[in-house]
């Protein structure tokens, strides 16, 4: 696995299904930040309904929960 191992997981505070994700990554060793969709308008808009969602900074590839370990590990190998 070569890729930028850093992803970012999009959630909202309150969210169980964004709690899940958190901790199905943190479970596996993924290395991801997590970002509070509320804190930013634009984020809100693009992402309000479809949180938990797990981004590839690098290449812009995305993952709608629900996701596997095996998916996230692909997409933290995406070549950028």
């Amino acid at each position: 696995m070569t890729g930028d191992r850093s992803l970012v997981l999009y959630t909202r505070p309150g969210c169980h299904l964004c709690e899940q994700a958190a901790a199905l990554l943190e479970r596996e060793g993924v290395l991801f930040a997590e970002v509070d969709i509320e804190t930013e308008p634009d984020l809100e808009r693009l992402y309000g309904l479809r949180v938990p969602v797990l981004k590839h900074p690098g290449s812009n590839l995305e993952l709608d929960y629900p996701f596997g370990v095996e998916e996230a590990l692909q997409l933290a190998d995406s070549p950028l």
